[in-house]
């Protein structure tokens, strides 16, 4: 119908190059008109490939489902995968069942490759994949690994972006509610605020840290831990933290920002509901899925492409919960 050649067609529906602009137009217009699917079963045996790419988050299912990272980084990957025609495979995993996913996806060859979100620093799939040299993306940096590819933000920068602003209004005794500390996130975040503090000749007071994990239920708690310090300012590892985080505060009659500042990080929806606004340090959520597709489809498609690393940057956005909105 497009009155070209059958291989032509191939090369225009796999993105392939020399095609000229008005041929591959030509044939999508077809492929439009005709409602046309590539069969999947024909394309992995003749390619020897499934055109899956797995996205694994070993973590509990009601925690993906509550953080607003996960919506937005799953949106991003499933909206990029299916434009380069690939189909996505979500699994959500607890220890427990790494090992079976392990052998029934991975050995098993369901898929051409994987996208790793939300790794502890012990990763127990990461030497895996690796030693059977599966294509992979983290999602995260990952320091014990050099030769993994990932994507990741400018944790270190943005805390310190968060501080360093709570500094210049005037606030002394900042304490902060970290992630996790067994993730690079955790970490990062957390070096930022010290390297800020330290920045601006303050010494580094440990009961003004306090480890939460990225729920609004664990940043509640670390405030009311928090609480006995008496700062005048926190900055929360995330924007849910920070929305318990400010719980917190208003039951034990604290205002926010006349007796505390809070700056979360992430910018997600709920940063603009609550009461106040929420100062926030931005990440780019959505693109990080985008951006985590591309680079595994360069692992998948080029057999020899060297480990590649992309850092996103991240952008103070001011409201009212600092006192300077």
């Amino acid at each position: 119908m497009a009155g070209v050649s059958r291989s032509t067609v191939s090369r225009v529906v796999n993105d392939e190059p020399n095609v000229s602009e008005e041929t591959r137009a030509q044939v999508w217009e077809v492929v439009h008109k005709m409602g046309y699917h590539p069969n999947a079963a024909a394309r992995s045996l003749a390619g020897r490939r499934s055109h899956i790419l797995g996205i694994v988050i070993p973590r509990t299912v009601n925690s993906i489902f509550v953080d607003p990272f996960f919506p937005l980084l799953l949106q991003g990957a499933s909206e990029e995968t299916s434009r380069h025609g690939y189909l996505m495979m979500m699994s959500m995993l607890d220890r427990l069942a790494e090992q079976d996913f392990y052998h029934r996806a991975v050995r098993s060859q369901t898929m051409d490759g994987l996208i790793i979100s939300s790794t502890v620093l012990d990763e127990p799939l990461i030497p895996l994949l690796l030693e059977e040299q599966v294509p992979f993306v983290s999602v995260g940096r990952l320091p014990a690994h050099a030769d993994v590819s990932y994507i990741d933000v400018d944790n270190l920068h943005g805390a310190r972006m968060a501080v360093n602003h709570l500094l210049e209004v005037g606030r002394q005794h900042i304490a902060t509610i970290t992630g996790p500390l067994n993730t690079v996130v955790g970490l990062d975040r957390l070096e930022g605020y010290e390297t800020a503090l330290r920045s601006a000749g303050k010494t580094i007071d440990n009961t003004f840290i306090v480890e939460g994990d990225f729920t609004e239920v664990g940043g509640c708690n670390a405030m009311r831990r928090l609480l006995d310090c008496k700062p005048d300012a926190v900055f929360v590892a995330s924007d849910l933290m920070a929305f318990g985080a400010l719980r917190a505060l208003r039951q034990a009659g604290l205002q926010v920002p006349a007796d505390v500042a809070i700056i979360g990080f992430d910018d997600a929806q709920i940063a603009t509901l609550t009461e106040p606004q929420l100062t926030t340090v931005r990440q780019p959520t959505f693109e990080m899925g985008r951006a985590a597709v591309d680079l595994l489809r360069c692992l998948v498609e080029q057999d020899d492409s060297p480990p590649q690393r992309r850092i996103l940057s991240t952008e103070l956005v001011i409201r009212d919960s600092c006192g300077s909105g």
